[in-house]
């Protein structure tokens, strides 16, 4: 059976972080990695351990990320929220990155969540969980892509009302088409050699923390004396004006931190392409995830003593953008355009990194045949050495989704909490199956021993409660402009995957099996499924 020839065989995995993935030690290169997990190396790795980092902490984006979410906490508690709300929410954030991290170590693969569900997985459930997780993950990188890009759109109309004097408000179909070209650009740049997209993390991961570095030295020096709070205000305060209880609006404002610091699987997805992937994985997960949680705590800090006491005028401010309103205070017109000229950039640089990371998941999932037109998806073009037709599929999808911004607001906000919710489920099915599913946890070279299994029950238990929270409208009471379509779509999409993978004759019942092997017969102990047995899985 399969966990009886690992035993037999087990993977050396011991490398350095900054090597090559050579086996001039006698270590196991990259490509033996990927191979004992069932597949041949298609890409090219082109991505150091750095360069891995910064496509998470580049994803992640700390200010124009700030700048997208602050009306989710805002309204929810104020200053204190904003503080207090990261910093909670900041610890769990943490658990689910440990996960994540151990089990991306474990097995390094493009694939990621859904291949882990299969592999830890009941024989009986794998198939079914697998495809949910699949579905799911590839819902929540699409939204991911649309939040980033609409995010940075508005971003573009915000700096042209402040250029304006604050005349000029944009309509959703100008907004709408500032977004389609952010996401045909982004298109352009991921359909380039992915070693263009590896070397820019470096000068990404630099911008980023000046950028931050920047505005927390800047702001309170910069603020006039009518804006900035005393730190009683700033810690202490709590300005409700969401409708919802004081206990309930301060769990809602973790939609800033969990938006903000998400897509943790982002690295994962890139796997195939990085150098000692099992080492660089877990090391660019943690890393993107602490440091985004403690430079994010002194950025809401510097926000929270240079906003003012006006909370209502900086959510209705004409400029559209709450950020931005408290820039402007701070600095002016010409100040906050600089400033803000910086920002786009970043979250500019954020929507490549998410298309680049959607693209390969796609890529992955498809290789396995789970989606639609997956023969026509599975494709590495020979002279750009990227996957072009799952970077368009994701652009394509991604456009489809922004057409929500049409029906209100809340519509088009039901994108970021999908990113976070779709995301939560794929997270915890596979956290759940390495303990539940009764199959043996080889682990990589990053581990957790014994603090595995309270770290997976601390991020599991959060992520669920969270995806709960999240399917509650901004407000009591809702009317159909203001409603939230989280469970909507969410729901929506997960029910229409498995009346798929359960339609007679055509589902994924007949015909999706998991893992797909892409080896040729140099690995014979890897007969069968990728990592899984057939037999096993109908045993």
């Amino acid at each position: 059976m399969e966990h009886e020839q690992e035993k037999t065989s087990p993977v050396q995995t011991t490398m350095s972080i900054d090597g090559d993935g050579s086996n001039g030690t006698g270590k196991a290169t990259d490509a033996e990695v990927l191979a004992r997990l069932g597949y041949k190396q298609e890409f090219r790795r082109n991505f150091s351990a750095v360069e891995l980092f910064g496509i998470g902490f580049s994803i992640i984006g700390l200010v124009p990320s700030l700048a997208s979410v602050l009306v989710y906490s805002i309204p929810y508690g104020g200053a204190s929220a904003m503080i207090w709300g990261w910093a909670v929410c900041g610890i769990f954030l943490t658990f689910i990155a440990l996960a994540m991290a151990e089990l991306g170590s474990a097995a390094p693969t493009s694939g990621g969540l859904y291949y882990w569900t299969f592999k830890f997985s009941s024989p009986r459930w794998r198939c079914l969980l697998s495809w949910i997780v699949g579905y799911s993950n590839t819902v929540g990188n699409i939204a991911s892509v649309a939040s980033v890009d609409w995010g940075c759109a508005v971003q573009i109309m915000a700096a042209a009302s402040i250029g304006s004097g604050l005349n000029f408000q944009a309509t959703t179909a100008q907004t709408f088409g500032v977004y389609c070209a952010l996401l045909l650009t982004h298109g352009v740049i991921c359909s380039l050699n992915p070693i263009i997209v590896a070397r820019l993390q470096t000068p990404y991961i630099v911008l980023n923390i000046l950028l931050c570095l920047g505005l927390i030295i800047a702001l309170p020096s910069a603020t006039p004396d009518e804006f900035k709070n005393h730190a009683r205000y700033a810690f202490g305060s709590f300005n409700n004006i969401s409708g919802w209880n004081n206990g309930w609006a301060f769990i809602l404002s973790f939609l800033s931190p969990l938006w903000a610091i998400g897509s943790f699987d982002s690295t994962v997805h890139i796997s195939e392409e990085a150098k000692n992937a099992n080492v660089a994985i877990p090391f660019a997960i943690i890393l993107a995830a602490t440091s985004s949680v403690i430079i994010g705590w002194g950025l809401n800090i510097a926000l929270a003593f240079t906003m003012g006491t006006d909370t209502g005028n900086i959510l209705s401010s004409p400029i559209g953008q709450p950020m931005a309103t408290i820039l402007f205070n701070s600095f002016g017109q010409k100040g906050t355009l600089a400033i803000w000229a910086v920002i786009v950039i970043v979250q500019f640089t954020m929507g490549s990194s998410m298309l680049t990371t959607c693209s390969r998941q796609i890529f992955a999932f498809s290789r396995d045949g789970g989606l639609p037109f997956s023969s026509f998806l599975y494709n590495v073009n020979s002279r750009t050495h990227s996957p072009l037709q799952c970077v368009w599929f994701s652009v394509a999808l991604s456009l489809l989704l922004g057409l929500l911004a049409f029906a209100g607001a809340s519509a088009i906000g039901a994108v970021f909490s999908l990113v976070v919710a779709g995301q939560y489920v794929a997270y915890s099915i596979p956290i759940l199956a390495r303990f539940m599913g009764g199959q043996e946890f080889h682990p990589g070279p990053f581990n957790l021993g014994k603090a595995g299994l309270p770290v997976a029950i601390t991020a599991v238990t959060f992520m669920l409660f969270m995806v709960l929270a999240l399917m509650f409208p901004a407000s009591p009471s809702p009317s159909s402009n203001n409603m939230n379509y989280t469970a909507v779509v969410l729901g929506g999409t997960l029910l229409l995957s498995i009346i798929y993978f359960y339609l007679p004759t055509y589902g994924g019942l007949y015909w999706f099996t998991g893992p797909v092997r892409t080896l040729e017969d140099r690995y014979p102990q890897m007969d069968g499924k990728g990592d899984s047995e057939k037999d096993d899985s109908s045993s």
